[in-house]
């Protein structure tokens, strides 16, 4: 895809590097002092729940400026079965290039594939002022719950979005944070030495300090 002067297209392995390197600095004390979104990243790859098909970088002028991955999870219906679904992130644009429009540019385009693929919905922890653009809503408010706060709680971080039209119709569930993301915090910071040294810093706004 070619739009606004830039380019977005699968992710090769010889974008690797460059890729967790852009990564880094799209999340570096964001949520933490530092961060580990480009070892989740760097992990997920070798996961079976990873796809392939949907791991894209975008370019501007030749530069890398951003990236997306999904992953395929599942809602735990209250009747016991599970539905299909996928989950994404990180999704990162360098600082330089934040709140363009280039991050709603590379997440829609990016959903239009998954519904492509046929991905009926998306569940995911993100911010409803972004991600509401691109037509998510409050996960609750569908009858989507998310694991680690009360059945009755509104979760306004929790957000979902039907990829095909009435997907979740009728379903309740529970969704859990798939177990790639969850990262040995000793092992990220070994892996994170391999980049240039970057100041770690307690910012407001943090989420783990």
């Amino acid at each position: 895809m070619n739009q606004n002067n830039t380019i977005i297209r699968l992710e090769t392995k010889s974008d690797y590097r460059n890729t967790e390197a852009l990564v880094r600095e799209a999340f570096w004390n964001v949520y933490r002092p530092g961060c580990t979104e480009h070892y989740v990243l760097h992990t997920f790859r070798n996961r079976e729940e990873f796809v392939p098909e949907l791991d894209f970088v975008m370019e501007k002028d030749g530069q890398l400026i951003g990236q997306v991955m999904y992953v395929r999870t599942n809602i735990q219906k209250d009747d016991g079965a599970q539905l299909p679904i996928m989950t994404l992130g990180p999704i990162g644009i360098h600082p330089d290039y934040k709140r363009q429009g280039y991050g709603k540019i590379l997440l829609d385009y990016s959903m239009e594939k998954a519904a492509a693929m046929g991905a009926g919905a998306l569940c995911f922890e993100g911010n409803i002022d972004f991600y509401g653009k691109s037509g998510f809503v409050v996960a609750s408010t569908m009858g989507i719950h998310y694991y680690e706060e009360p059945r009755d709680a509104e979760v306004p971080y929790f957000l979902c979005k039907e990829l095909k039209k009435g997907y979740l119709t009728g379903v309740s569930g529970t969704y859990r944070t798939p177990q790639g993301y969850f990262v040995d915090d000793k092992e990220a910071e070994a892996f994170d030495k391999s980049f240039p040294a970057k100041k770690k810093l307690k910012l407001p706004g943090q989420l783990w300090l």
